[in-house]
């Protein structure tokens, strides 16, 4: 018996999921295709931000700023919604965790506690105030002497809001300036106390809040988000005995091994001082200088140059600690460590012209990628892992387990999981939160400790140094989202903007005025591990910090072919940027040591005879390593399929559009984003079922913000988009960037104007393009989800690219 039941209309449903464009005249979806509380949440605040905004067309008291009306100002214009998500800063608001606060949103209030709900504030149905809660009459004018006449010193209220706008920026973080940020938790699997008595590894299922900070390292604030670099993954726990901050990266090594050299390394990365040229950029001079004269840099050169430093996604990439740094258990025993955070969404990237055409496209690709999977409750997840080692083992390894350019393979040492990290909320404020947050890798905990890397000792200083800088003082501890979760007693006092208000006259220890307190923690506390130390103050570094090539080797000989031909790319482009042909030379030279083949088809690439190899610095043996396929990103292609992949249909006049209906709701099902995309905004008529409502323009939605694409049938749309460059270039630069393409019936012939091929370069067809009839639809999605979950079909990809 049939059902009378009305599937509820999930039209537009892709708008509500992305931050960026959406119809011009269209009644909001009735589903998201999910009944997950975050996607329902979402809808509700998509829904009622609009009736809230639609509640005020105009503002009637403009007229009243003008001649003598300006002198009785009357009260602002506003409006009530009975929702509160309507002004809320993220659906994710009311997601409480010991740090976020309970959830609760106190609205028209500015209380302050222990946790974030203390410093956060709304302001619905409130009096606009000045920062000394004095009630503004008029925020529209300046005070006058007379309607024409000069404004007054006296201006109390316009002073106050220019001097606060005037002084809003505070110093950019001199790397990893860009960052995007999110709130969550880690769950620890299985207790570690054999290991470490550190707090967030106590006991299974044990949950510690945590703030993640994702960066570029050169760019400066304003910077795009796809540029070539190495990207920070900072991690701050608020444990039960302080915060930990784990300040990683996407990347396991370094460029440098000693914190000394850190300053020339980023001089050399950054703009040149000259002219500021290029920004966010390592495709210039003096880098390639610094680097080809520093062979020391060659294994972190082959990742930068590699897909990780170009990832499809901040939810994509893995973290890593770099350093080597030790566990210490509840009998003071030590182990070293080096830690590992691992996606579930697998490990992908984007290819070097989508993501530069993606910088043009939308610079804040990474930030709003992140930003809508939290909205949308499809919440990033990382495993974290151990690799434990003894002091024993680390003084067989063939390398020194404290330089900072040298990895475990983990065919040497296997990775433990330990727990896992969830992030399920967004920050409220950006400025409050992911700019201010402080991250330091001094900031350890009870059960964790430092080893003598000498990067990572220069790090301990510098990190708390920047902070004080940028933050205004030794207090920054003090601002909501750096404070800990754990008590904070001690005696230290003042400085600039102190905020806590001491109780008593006693602030030092020993004391007996306030009876001893606060008092150390003693065997309870964190006590250094008493590693021993010998030796004579020098300046240098140990013998094996000297061989600089083999774990290069290593990198080269894990990567597939696909991988290889990219690394050889991004040299070659690198290179062709730098003007001076001695720099180049020297980069080859250095090459030579990890590989004959790379350093010869680089060479080519820049049309340069092949040099001698860079000499050798160790006069130790080169170690040799078998391939490690663990250090490909095809390792992990990730567990969560098709879910927040973004799927372009391409609709115009005379679209089947009951077909494009199904297939919208078919992808939405599964997890995917669909959109339908274009030559404008506005409704288009079908030629079977209700008129679509375009999305996204092809001009705002170009081909780099999706994933994939399909072309549904109807001969009409086929013949306006064939028509339209924008669209022809959009299928054109899928096909190039390797993505799925689906065609049904009559959107053959608009792959055909394209020029796109159904074959590879070899005659074989190709396993990502789908031309198929109406009524094959519902097997050939299935077959093209599944190659959208596998993200690239690499085997066409040729160079030059031949369409």
């Amino acid at each position: 018996m049939a059902s009378n039941k009305k599937t509820p209309s999930t039209d537009g449903a892709g708008s509500v999921l992305s931050s960026m464009s959406g119809p011009s005249e269209t009644d909001p979806p009735q589903s998201l295709g999910s009944d997950h509380a975050a996607a329902q949440a979402l809808l509700k605040k998509a829904a009622a931000g609009q009736a809230l905004s639609a509640g005020m067309p105009d503002n009637p008291n403009l007229a009243g700023q003008y001649g003598e009306a300006a002198r009785a100002p009357a009260e602002g214009v506003h409006v009530a919604s009975h929702e509160a998500l309507a002004t809320a800063s993220t659906t994710g608001e009311t997601l409480a965790s010991p740090k976020v606060g309970d959830g609760q949103p106190a609205l028209g209030e500015n209380a302050r506690n222990a946790t974030l709900d203390g410093a956060r504030a709304d302001d619905s149905g409130c009096v606009l105030t000045t920062n000394q809660g004095v009630p503004v009459g008029d925020n529209q004018n300046s005070l006058k002497a007379g309607l024409r006449g000069p404004t007054l010193m006296e201006d109390f209220i316009l002073r106050e809001k220019l001097t606060h706008f005037d002084h809003e920026r505070i110093p950019e973080r001199v790397v990893h300036a860009r960052g995007s940020a999110a709130h969550g938790y880690f769950e620890c699997y299985k207790e570690q106390s054999k290991h470490t008595r550190a707090a967030p590894f106590a006991k299974a299922g044990k949950r510690t809040p945590v703030f993640v900070r994702f960066s570029t390292v050169a760019g400066e604030r304003g910077s795009t988000d796809t540029a070539r670099d190495v990207r920070g993954f900072a991690v701050k726990f608020y444990t039960d005995e302080g915060n930990w901050d784990l300040v990683g990266n996407n990347i396991p090594v370094f460029f440098i091994q000693d914190a000394m050299k850190f300053p020339d390394l980023i001089h050399a990365v950054k703009p040149e001082p000259n002219n500021g040229i290029p920004q966010a950029a390592s495709a210039h001079d003096t880098f390639w200088d610094f680097a080809s004269l520093s062979p020391e840099i060659t294994h972190m050169l082959m990742w930068v140059m590699s897909d990780r430093a170009i990832p499809r996604s901040f939810r994509m990439m893995q973290g890593f600690g770099v350093h080597t740094f030790r566990l210490v258990n509840a009998k003071g025993q030590s182990v070293f460590c080096k830690f590992h955070w691992s996606p579930m969404a697998g490990t992908h990237s984007l290819v070097w012209d989508e993501a530069v055409k993606l910088s043009g496209a939308d610079s804040d690709f990474h930030r709003r990628d992140l930003w809508e999977a939290i909205e949308c409750g499809e919440y990033p997840e990382y495993e974290l892992a151990f690799q434990v080692f003894t002091e024993a083992q680390a003084e067989a390894f063939p390398f020194d387990v404290l330089d900072p350019t040298k990895l475990i393979p983990e065919e040497l040492v296997p990775l433990i999981p330990v727990g896992k990290m969830v992030l399920n909320r967004n920050p409220d404020n950006f400025f409050a939160e992911t700019e201010q947050v402080a991250f330091c890798t001094a900031h350890i905990v009870p059960g964790i400790d430092f080893s003598n890397d000498p990067l990572l000792q220069g790090r301990i200083h510098s990190y708390v140094d920047t902070q004080i800088t940028r933050l205004g003082g030794a207090n920054f501890h003090e601002i909501p989202i750096n404070s800990p979760l754990a008590p904070l007693h001690n005696n230290q006092r003042d400085g600039i903007h102190r905020q806590a208000i001491n109780r008593g006259r006693v602030a030092y220890e020993p004391n007996s005025l306030a009876g001893g307190c606060p008092f150390q923690a003693g065997a309870k506390g964190f006590n250094s591990f008493p590693a021993s130390v010998e030796g004579d103050k020098v300046r240098g570094k140990p013998e094996k910090f000297a061989e600089h090539f083999a774990q290069g080797r290593l990198f080269w000989i894990s990567q597939t072919p696909v991988e290889q031909e990219h690394i050889v790319h991004a040299f070659r482009f690198e290179l062709s940027k730098v003007q001076t042909v001695a720099i180049r030379q020297r980069v080859v030279a250095m090459l030579r040591n990890v590989d004959e083949t790379l350093a010869q088809r680089l060479a080519d690439g820049l049309g340069l005879a092949l040099p001698p190899a860079m000499p050798l610095v160790s006069m130790l043996p080169m170690p040799t390593y078998p391939p490690s396929p663990e250090l490909s990103l095809f390792f992990r292609p990730g567990k969560t399929g098709i879910h927040t992949l973004r799927v372009a249909i391409l609709v115009g006049p005379g679209s089947d559009g009951a077909q494009a209906r199904s297939i919208y709701a078919s992808l939405l099902a599964d997890g995917a984003v669909p959109r339908l995309v274009g030559s404008h905004l506005g409704k288009v008529d079908t030629s079977g079922g209700a008129p679509l409502a375009v999305e996204v323009s092809l001009e705002t939605g170009p081909s780099v913000l999706f994933d994939a694409v399909v072309i549904p049938d109807g001969q009409g749309a086929v013949q306006q988009l064939g028509s339209d460059a924008n669209a022809l270039d959009f299928l054109r630069l899928q096909y190039r960037h390797c993505k799925p393409m689906l065609a049904v019936g009559a959107g053959k012939s608009l792959l055909d104007k394209a020029g796109i091929p159904a074959t590879l370069p070899d005659g074989k067809p190709d396993p990502a393009i789908f031309i198929v009839a109406s009524g094959e639809v519902v097997k050939a999605v299935a077959a093209f989800k599944k190659a959208l979950a596998a993200h690239r079909a690499f085997a066409r990809e040729t160079d030059p690219p031949r369409v």
